[in-house]
């Protein structure tokens, strides 16, 4: 790098003015965005490192064979134990994807410096070996972010350079180099917050307006005084790869149920209607205690739209429930006049 000499003069107020600022800055930020992206770098392959090394340790315990009754019991054990000293990122199917990962990549030395965990959680969903080794090749060649890389991958890119007469046209338009690497990017990733055991600050990244409705909003809930008890917010949950938040989450003790709150910011569609259904499915099978009713799922929209609420209830809730639900929750009425306000506040605030 050149390095710049500050050059200053006086102006007519006899002030000191630098005059190659704008290149001396230039220079200071390029210095900043190398460390950032070395210092993210370096954590992301500390934790491959670590965790190739745990899937080492877990697949020679259990003798290559997961599915014997010492295996499965190991794993249950190791998460218990690990959970309690370590935090979250060591549940049961967090521990089989990193004894996948050892698997896959047996050989340490091969690793790829440049890709993080993320990276090859996604890579692992590829299953042909030369299509996850021309995966990997690119990545860095490219430098894909975990987004591109899912993009590529789920839109088959490998398949088709393959099969296309015009491979360099194809290769063309994937050809992308990543943005550059933001602090929130670092700052984000649940699994760095985890494999650092930082608790994550979600209002760093949430949007101003969705930050205050959902702060307003949990305080509105637990005030109405009717059976809410808070349990989380942007509840992480995992399966095949793939991470999804969930803006709320309350038991309701009268009820006897999760309810789950998401807020969307534009019209609702049938994709937000899915993806609620999915939360709720999951929680029905992976949260749910002996006696409790099936969850219930609220999305709110932060838009003039009619179907301001939508209720997803399974369609064998007995009667008893769904009166005692309309008893209870919180009317339409009464959460878009919620939302209606804290809109109006937020507006209030920022002008």
């Amino acid at each position: 790098m050149t390095q710049c000499v500050a050059k200053a003069k006086m102006n007519k107020n006899n002030k000191i003015v630098v005059t190659n600022a704008n290149l001396i800055y230039g220079q200071i930020k390029e210095i900043l965005t190398t460390a950032r992206a070395k210092a993210y770098s370096a954590v992301n392959f500390a934790m491959v490192e670590a965790y190739w090394l745990i899937g080492k340790q877990i697949v020679e315990s259990q003798a290559g064979d997961e599915r014997a009754e010492y295996g499965s019991q190991l794993l249950k054990y190791l998460s218990e134990q690990l959970t309690r000293d370590f935090g979250r990122g060591f549940d049961e199917s967090n521990l089989r994807y990193i004894r996948q990962f050892y698997l896959t990549f047996p050989i340490r030395d091969a690793l790829r410096h440049e890709l993080g965990w993320t990276h090859y959680r996604i890579i692992l969903k590829v299953l042909d070996e030369k299509a996850r080794q021309f995966y990997i090749d690119e990545c860095v060649k490219s430098r894909w972010s975990t987004r591109q890389l899912e993009r590529q991958i789920n839109t088959h890119f490998y398949d088709r350079l393959l099969s296309s007469q015009d491979k360099e046209s194809v290769s063309t338009e994937i050809q992308k180099t990543a943005a550059p690497l933001d602090l929130k990017d670092f700052i984000r990733s649940p699994y760095i917050l985890e494999f650092l055991d930082i608790k994550s600050a979600h209002n760093l990244y949430e949007k101003d307006l969705e930050t205050a409705i959902i702060n307003h909003l949990q305080s509105f809930l637990l005030e109405m005084g009717r059976g809410f008890s808070f349990v989380a917010r942007q509840k992480r949950i995992s399966f095949d790869g793939r991470d999804f938040y969930i803006d709320l989450v309350f038991y309701h003790y009268i009820l006897k149920c999760f309810v789950l709150i998401d807020l969307k910011m534009d019209d609702l569609t049938h994709q937000d209607l899915g993806q609620m259904q999915m939360y709720v499915n999951y929680y029905a099978r992976e949260m749910t205690n002996d006696g409790d009713n099936p969850p219930i799922g609220i999305i709110l929209c932060a838009d003039k739209s009619d179907a301001i609420v939508r209720y997803t209830l399974s369609e064998d809730n007995k009667q008893i429930f769904a009166s005692k639900y309309k008893l209870y929750l919180p009317s339409e009425e009464e959460l878009k006049q919620e939302l209606q306000n804290e809109i109006a506040n937020f507006q209030e605030r920022t002008i």
